[in-house]
């Protein structure tokens, strides 16, 4: 059922279909009969191509190489690279042999590497070299000196207590470090003959990955997600999407992210479609090519890919008219971006995801059939055995249409959050996740998100929701981005601020602004402080990070943030 229950604000996904009881290795065991000879997998950096046989191959010989090393079951094995045709290995290795994948931002920096390592208790680090000018190795060497002297495979680290081993991806390890190579090599016979015994011991259920949060609010903590969870949320969003064998997936975004592993590379194997990953990160010309060379299909992304895509001064020279569908979300889609990307791009059947990475991510999505303007203004329906509803701030269940807390309950549901009971306890009470976003549902089901529950801001005693004027802002025909937050006022207690990216060309200044805001919205609403900017802080994923365009707003201002 995806309409509301009894005029409520209460929505159930469709149990039609059963959910799939399975764990990862189990699962690929069924793709790769079903889908051998398919292209599994194009890198075009590296032009390495592999069929589902060769990459289920690969995966074998690394998940051997690791046991060999002394990874097993339950270990923490930490990634900490850009994409590439190793992290897809380790994704799939891991899982495997039922040790634990930990997630690591490509853009940490040091002190975010080493909470990371320390509070999952990561005992194996997978590492690139440098990811966009960072020196991945200098950081490992700065935590751990003691990689100096250390025999490769027993590190003994003061500030990383936990960690044994750093695998190097490429070939000429640092001293106290194991290259990807060699321990590809070690994955002979004798280790390869222990998998399935291995494997046969997994159960759904258990923990297999960790994802830390993408830090729009702080500090992240570690989503604890099981091989049952991402499984069929994959398969979920691929049927939504009519994934089939006869499709080409193109991979831009992060795999470090849900967005990348869940609704990527797991999407993709659940219907035997062909990956395409155009880069270790994205590059929207990169992006076009490989749109175009391999003739995909389906196309991944966040609101500023898709337009960073189509204002590339080469854009008009690529030919995208194989593109279908694919997923956008991670912001709201303005409707001028959604209009583009639907005629200019030929993404007829772009779908809207909504979710969050302790929901293994998503439990709202649009159909491929759903009108543009459904497309822009919701995120689409209720998922396959899900069930979300809308709550006041006395815990009840809104009626049809009203704002308040979505709630999100089922399978999807993280298993905790990891090493924090009190954290996970605040947000899981009753098997429901309080996903801290503000949301309507309406009648026909569709959901509407409207902000964040922490995001309000109070002005002088009136409630004012940034959603809401971000959407008016994107009105504006000469806007291309909008955030507004709240920021400290001593009369008012606090003051709307906006951050604003105009269209290339335009012209615009806060009065003029000003001015068209006060004739469409309630004057308590209208920005007093506005910033025009040429990018706005994001997290690896594309999702704008308020909490730093305050902190940088107040310290310019002489500010002292609440």
């Amino acid at each position: 059922m995806t309409h509301p229950i009894g005029g409520l604000s209460h929505v159930r996904g469709s149990t039609e279909r059963p959910l799939i009881d399975a764990t990862i290795p189990g699962f690929m065991a069924q793709v790769r009969q079903r889908y051998g000879s398919h292209t599994a997998a194009v890198f075009c950096e590296t032009g390495e191509r592999w069929s589902y046989d060769d990459l289920l191959r690969r995966v074998d010989r690394f998940a051997a190489g690791l046991l060999s090393i002394g990874v097993y079951k339950g270990d923490r094995v930490g990634i900490w690279s850009p994409n590439r045709p190793e992290w897809v290995l380790a994704q799939f290795a891991t899982a495997r042999i039922g040790a634990i994948l930990v997630n690591i931002n490509p853009s940490y920096q040091t002190a975010e590497l080493e909470y990371a390592l320390c509070h999952a208790g990561v005992s194996t680090l997978i590492t690139a070299t440098e990811h966009h000018g960072s020196d991945y190795l200098d950081k490992l060497r700065s935590l751990a000196p003691e990689l100096a002297t250390a025999r490769p495979g027993d590190l003994r680290a003061s500030r990383l207590p936990d960690l044994r081993r750093i695998v190097q991806l490429g070939p000429d390890p640092i001293a106290g470090a194991l290259s990807f190579d060699e321990v590809m090599a070690r994955g002979g016979a004798a280790p390869k003959s222990r998998l399935d015994g291995i494997t046969a011991g997994l159960f759904p259920d258990d923990a297999i990955n960790i994802q830390f949060t993408s830090g729009t609010t702080g500090r992240p903590k570690g989503a604890t997600l099981s091989h049952r969870s991402i499984i069929n949320n994959a398969i979920s969003c691929a049927r939504a999407m009519r994934l089939t064998p006869q499709d080409a997936l193109c991979i831009p975004v992060p795999l470090y992210h849900c967005f990348g592993m869940v609704l990527g590379t797991l999407a993709a194997v659940a219907y035997g479609a062909k990956m395409v990953f155009p880069g270790a990160g994205f590059d929207p010309l990169a992006t076009l090519r490989a749109v175009e060379d391999e003739r995909c299909t389906a196309l991944h992304g966040v609101p500023t890919m898709f337009a960073a895509m189509l204002d590339h001064a080469d854009f008009g020279n690529f030919d995208l008219r194989s593109l279908r569908t694919g997923i956008m979300a991670g912001a709201i889609c303005p409707a001028p971006l959604m209009q583009r990307v639907m005629h200019d791009m030929h993404c007829s059947e772009i779908t809207i995801a909504y979710g969050m990475t302790e929901t293994s991510p998503v439990s709202f999505q649009s159909a491929t059939d759903d009108p543009p303007a459904r497309r822009v203004a919701t995120v689409g329906r209720i998922q396959p055995h899900v069930e979300c509803r809308v709550i006041g701030e006395d815990g009840q269940t809104l009626p049809v249409g009203e704002q308040g807390q979505l709630l999100t309950r089922g399978y999807l549901v993280m298993k905790g959050y990891w090493n924090d009971p009190e954290a996970t306890a605040d947000v899981i009470r009753d098997g429901w996740m309080h996903t801290g976003d503000l949301a309507t549902i309406h009648t026909q089901g569709y959901c509407q998100i409207t902000g964040r529950v922490g995001d309000m801001l109070i002005r002088g005693g009136e409630n004012i929701y940034p959603a809401e004027i971000e959407a008016l802002l994107l009105d504006h025909p000469d806007i291309l981005q909008a955030q507004v937050f709240g920021i400290p006022d001593t009369r008012l207690g606090e003051e709307v601020a906006a951050w604003i990216i105009v269209r290339p060309g335009a012209a615009l200044d806060a009065g003029t602004l000003i001015d068209w805001c006060r004739d469409r919205i309630a004057r308590f609403k209208v920005p007093r402080h506005i910033r025009f900017v040429r990018d706005l802080p994001l997290t690896a994923t594309g999702k704008p990070q308020k909490f730093k365009m305050r902190a940088e707003m107040c310290k310019d201002m002489g500010l002292i943030e609440p």
